[in-house]
């Protein structure tokens, strides 16, 4: 049994499975939170039997993050033991144009993962951080990166191109990249898997709504079409993400506010969306309980947010040229089940019908249909780390030969 280390790293934490990419399970996950910041948490729970740890100490960067981990993974008692891992996958949320898969990490990979740091400072550099850090702490396994913008290499120029003036796209490479690839990949193979049907003829929607939220067109195998853009900022209203805004406003704003680049870029991508909207919250638990108490900007923000979706799902219909299936993921995809079915009204003419009775158990990880219609309506559960320990499996393989 091959056994994938995954490793998500983040500004302040890291969160990490370790799964058996041929049969998907999961055998351990845990997460350490709160690096840098004095009292770190570090959580885990082995799956076969239940046995959950959690410490708290000293964990001054992703470095001691990263030994943690390694140590309690490969304990005896709490974890795998000695030889727990075979391989160790890493999430990489920006591949720009030189990465349209996933590779087995080298000194020429760093670099080129180094450089797309300009496109995605947020995440990239958090990214890199962690990969140098386990590479040191296992330095005889390989290592593959799994980015998340590979899967949307496969748009046309004409999909991936703005209408800016093209010295930008020759300078700087502006362009839409498309994120939460790994996630619409897993929903394309699992929805196909439970329609029985082959991946590539299926003409799908995927709606990966979390606090992040993107669409995704997918025909032959394919994304051909993507919400998401230039950075992960574009698109759906998101939890506090403005999604889809005109640039003329923000420049409108800074003029009038005195506000700078910096400001700017927190406004849209922190302290708009959902909470922007509502002043509230950008929890959807909170604005749905807020909505039924009679709370007005909570029903706006909501109905903005469903709008949006909608209006998505009309021009992804037309892009495919119609639509075999649409599916839900995310947090608020696989447990909100007002939101999936008040996204869908109306959509009769694109064959999609909700079955209330099918919808409403679709919640904390159940997998599904939930039509009335022709057009299949399903819930994924989310496997982006399974998606990594996949790609992880298979690039091993394949280059196994040359290292």
């Amino acid at each position: 049994m091959v056994r994938v280390l995954v490793l998500n790293s983040g500004s302040s934490s890291v969160k990490y499975e370790v799964i058996d990419p041929e049969s998907t399970d999961t055998l351990l996950s845990g997460q350490v939170e709160r690096i840098g910041a004095g009292g770190a948490i570090l959580t885990q729970r082995r799956h076969s039997d239940g046995v959950r740890v959690k410490d708290s100490g000293s964990i001054l960067d992703h470095r001691d993050a990263i030994r943690a981990i390694l140590e309690l993974v490969k304990d005896e008692k709490k974890g795998l033991g000695g030889d727990a891992i075979d391989a160790v996958g890493h999430r990489v949320v920006h591949g720009g144009e030189a990465f349209t898969g996933s590779v087995r990490i080298d000194e020429r990979v760093t670099e080129e993962i180094r450089e797309c740091i300009e496109l995605a400072p947020l995440h990239n550099p958090h990214n890199l951080v962690g990969i140098e850090a386990a590479r040191d702490r296992l330095p005889d396994l390989p290592h593959v990166a799994v980015f998340d913008t590979a899967f949307h290499a496969t748009l046309s120029p004409h999909a991936f191109h703005y209408a800016l003036p093209y010295v930008l796209y020759r300078r700087y490479r502006i362009r839409r990249y498309g994120f939460h690839g790994t996630s619409h990949r897993h929903v394309l193979a699992r929805s196909a898997e439970l329609m029985e049907v082959a991946p590539d003829s299926l003409r799908l929607i995927s709606l990966h709504l979390g606090n992040g939220a993107s669409a995704c067109a997918i025909s032959g195998g394919r994304s051909v079409e993507t919400s998401m853009g230039f950075t992960p900022l574009e698109g759906l209203v998101m939890g506090t993400r403005s999604g889809d805004v005109d640039p003329a406003v923000i420049l409108h704003v800074m003029a009038r506010e005195e506000i700078g680049l910096s400001e700017a870029t927190s406004l849209l991508n922190k302290h708009s969306g959902l909470e922007g909207l509502s002043g509230i919250s950008g929890d959807m638990r909170d604005l749905l309980e807020e909505e039924e108490a009679g709370e007005a900007r909570a029903a706006l923000a909501l109905e903005v947010y469903i709008h949006r979706i909608r209006k998505y799902i009309g021009a992804y219909a037309a892009v495919l040229s119609g639509i075999d299936a649409l599916a839900f993921t995310g947090g608020i995809g696989e447990n909100a089940t007002t939101i999936r079915s008040r996204a869908l009204e109306a959509l009769e003419f694109l064959g999609i019908e909700v079955d209330p009775e099918k919808n409403d158990p679709l919640v904390g990880g159940e997998e599904g249909f939930f039509h009335a219609g022709p057009t299949a309506l399903l819930v994924i559960r989310s496997g982006e780390e399974i998606t990594i320990a996949r790609e992880t499996a298979r690039v091993v393989a394949e280059t196994s030969a040359d290292h």
